[in-house]
């Protein structure tokens, strides 16, 4: 861990983000591969528990989010700052107050989703059966939502020193464990009981809990670099966390909310329409995570060189990282885009849901690549310790992409009106996020 904090304050700089995105990105693309599995089990349950999930997913998304990227960020940021100034007991103060942060949000969650889930999913325009199936599923993932929060720290934790094979082996084999087991209990695998759309929240509360434990120990007993022991509460440490956690709890919360407001819209459109978008939107929420893996080196990386007065060096990370994930999403939006059955052919569908989801990847893929890059230079931005900018941008996103889906409703315009109002939103992601490169945040001064 040592030679890696070496390697960020010294080394090649393009060397240095891919060889510690590389364990980072294989880490974080199980994350995707549990999605691909959940949508997989469920689809074999029908249309209905399939837009069941599509109404549970962007609150799923928004609490990875919050935990893994705003909070996860935000403990980084501080981490990796302290760090790279020396201050070794702030490093400290700030890994415990981050773990108190995490245990209040998640109960925020389970508060919310565990006594008013009718309410929300209402909202969403669930209804019937539709709205039952995910009240159900609701009520157990966010039951165990202190182990998602508790794991992301954690793992925030360890990147900011360097670590990230660490969290990256646990991710993995982590995963795995979760798919087998909503495999097993959602279609009754080995003879046992199918328990049909909940088994896929009760895998993900049991394998985040196991993972949880692992590193809570891995960090307290085999590391040697951050110590986990109670401290007093200290607002300093609070505010430093929350100054770049804060902006990255309103980012997610407009990443999500576009989501949440483009799945509302398309329920107008009926149940077949609202599974196929579910089944193609997936992919641009799993660019997140799969960013996540470039853009989590980056806070740790620009945080430690920022702690260590090394601004122009971390400006330089910044475009490297963006430019790295703008090229591979990129791959990934043309490959979907041209060949739609890629993805969609791993889904049981009827022709109705593979036509909508046909003409959301042909609409939105091509601009994946500006979403990727513009997420990947907010994950610096938090190792700056500046996001109010972004966050800017984040909520621009937002408005323009919810103006559209209003007048697409109250109009009737066409579905295709509304998928043309994601991509816009992904341009705004891109070019704004680029734009905030070039403010007074990132101003060297001589």
């Amino acid at each position: 861990m040592k030679n890696n904090l070496d390697m960020i304050l010294n080394g090649s700089i393009f060397k240095m983000v891919c060889n510690l995105s590389l364990p980072n990105f294989i880490g974080v693309f199980s994350m995707p591969l549990v999605i691909i599995a959940d949508a997989y089990f469920i689809s074999q349950l029908g249309n209905i528990p399939l837009a069941s999930l599509a109404l549970v997913f962007p609150f799923i998304s928004l609490m990875q989010m919050m935990s893994a990227g705003a909070i996860g960020g935000g403990t980084t940021s501080s981490v990796s700052r302290y760090l790279g100034s020396g201050s070794i007991s702030k490093a400290n103060s700030a890994v415990w107050h981050a773990i108190i942060i995490g245990i209040i949000l998640s109960l925020i969650y389970t508060i919310i989703f565990c006594v008013f889930p009718k309410d929300v999913f209402q909202l969403m325009g669930g209804n019937d059966l539709v709205l039952q199936g995910a009240i159900a599923y609701s009520q157990i993932a966010f039951g165990g939502s202190i182990f998602i929060w508790l794991l992301f720290i954690l793992s925030a934790m360890l990147r900011a020193v360097g670590d990230v094979v660490t969290p990256a082996r646990v991710q993995v084999i982590g995963c795995i464990f979760q798919i087998f087991l909503a495999g097993t209990l959602t279609l009754g695998w080995f003879n046992f009981p199918s328990l049909g759309i909940i088994g896929p929240a009760i895998a993900m509360v049991v394998s985040h809990f196991v993972m949880t434990l692992y590193l809570y120990f891995y960090i307290k007993f085999k590391q040697s670099i951050i110590t986990i022991f109670p401290h007093r509460i200290n607002i300093i440490s609070i505010l430093d966390i929350m100054k770049v956690g804060g902006g990255g709890l309103i980012n997610s919360i407009t990443i999500a909310g576009t989501v949440a407001v483009v799945t509302a819209a398309v329920t107008y459109h009926g149940i077949e329409v609202l599974a196929g978008y579910g089944l193609a939107s997936r992919l641009e929420i799993i660019i997140t995570p799969l960013v996540f893996g470039i853009g989590s080196v980056l806070t740790a990386s620009v945080g430690i060189n920022v702690g260590a007065n090394q601004l122009i060096r971390a400006k330089k990370i910044a475009w490297t990282g963006a430019s790295i994930s703008f090229f591979i999403i990129g791959i990934l939006g043309f490959v979907v885009t041209f060949y739609p059955e890629v993805w969609l052919n791993n889904f049981k569908t009827n022709f109705l849901i593979e036509e909508a989801a046909i003409l959301y990847l042909v609409i939105v893929a091509p601009f994946y690549c500006f979403f990727a890059a513009g997420q990947t230079l907010y994950f610096a931005s938090q190792g700056r310790g500046k996001v109010l900018f972004p966050v800017i941008v984040g909520i621009l996103r937002f408005f323009s992409v919810s103006i559209i889906c209003y007048f697409a409703i109250n109009l009737d315009w066409s579905l295709n009106t509304i998928f043309y109002g994601v991509s816009f939103g992904l341009i705004i992601t891109g070019l704004g996020l680029s734009l905030c490169m070039f403010s007074s945040d990132w101003k060297i001064i001589d």
